[in-house]
């Protein structure tokens, strides 16, 4: 069996080939709504992760804290 010969350069990776293939389909303006919008997604997403957060904090408090009768 042969065995194959190693390649000099490195294959793109996903995120790079889908870049490319965004640069050739979409105009600037386009790849700039695309990204602020994504952006908009993550911070969505943290700040309803904080919010679980918090409220399993009060939560933990609450239960913690003596009622008064």
């Amino acid at each position: 069996m042969q065995a194959l010969p190693e390649r000099s350069t490195a294959l793109p990776s996903v995120t790079g080939a889908l870049r490319a293939v965004e640069s050739l389909l979409l105009g600037r303006g386009q790849r700039t709504a695309r990204r602020n919008a994504w952006s908009a997604v993550l911070a969505d997403r943290r700040r309803a992760k904080d919010r679980v957060e918090a409220l399993h904090v009060l939560e933990a408090v609450a239960d913690r804290a003596p009622r008064a009768t």
